[in-house]
Formats: C-alpha cells, structure tokens, sequence
C-alpha cells in the first residue's frame, strides 16, 4: 500500500474522532495527515512525510487553535431581544407598585414592578430598567421616590 493512502486514512480517523470529540485539536492533526499525504503522493520518503506532518500540526496547534479557541469563548458582540433592555433609561407612564405599573422603554410600553417589591414609583419618575422577566420590566429609580 502506498504511504499517501496510509496518511488518507490516518486523516479521516482523525477527522470523524474530531467530529466526535469538538476538541479543535484532531481536525487539525487531520489537516496535518493530508499534507504528510500530499507529500507522499508527490513522491516524498517516508522521513520526510513524518517530518511535514509534525511541522503542520506542530504549527496548527501552536497557532491555528489557539486563535480558534479565543473566538469561540468571546461573548456575542450585540445584545439583542430582551437583553438589550436591560440597562436602559424608562420613564413610567403610570404609578409604579408591586400590582401594576407601566413605562415606556425605547418607545414601547412594557409592563414594570419595582425592583425592590415594596416601593412605589410616581408616574413620570426617570428609572434603569434592571431585568425584564417575561413581559415585565423590573425598574429603579434614578432618584429615590418620594
């Protein structure tokens, strides 16, 4: 059997366990496999096929994966739906208690509680917007009410 054939195999061994595993380290000894294998159907000896492979998985997981795992454990650059709320400035369109409120968020009306369950907003305070649960916003105002 022809070394390059050996190499193709070796390749997608590593690259079905990568498909298994998700560790971003066999595919990249798969890649490695392939080029040891271009070498050995360009007609490299054996030496120097071992010698491509480890250079190019020496190099893919020296820098290739590093740089891959850095992008996977970024968190999402825009938060959107709900989560975009929070932190937001409101203004309550009616008194704000326990039982019943509203406030308008970025032109929505939403319904709003208190964050601290037992005081009550006035209509037209200025207040952070700290959790949405549900359909409703969980405010704070700016200034203690009166």
């Amino acid at each position: 059997m022809q070394s390059w054939v050996v190499w193709l195999v070796l390749a997608a061994v590593l690259g079905v366990a990568e498909l298994l595993t998700l560790t971003l380290a066999l595919g990249l000894l798969a890649v490695a496999a392939i080029a040891a294998g271009l070498g050995g159907a360009l007609g490299l000896p054996p030496t120097l096929q071992v010698v491509v492979f480890a250079v190019t998985a020496g190099a893919g997981l020296a820098v290739v994966r590093p740089v891959a795992l850095r992008h996977l454990r970024q968190p999402p650059a825009l938060r959107t739906g709900v989560a975009a709320l929070v932190g937001k400035e409101a203004v309550t369109l009616t008194e704000v208690s326990r039982h019943t409120g509203r406030a308008r968020i970025g032109g929505e009306e939403w319904t709003a509680r208190p964050y601290d369950p037992d005081s009550v907003i006035p209509a037209g305070t200025t207040v952070d917007v700290l959790a949405i649960e549900g359909v409703t916003a969980l405010v704070y105002p700016r200034e203690a009410p009166r």
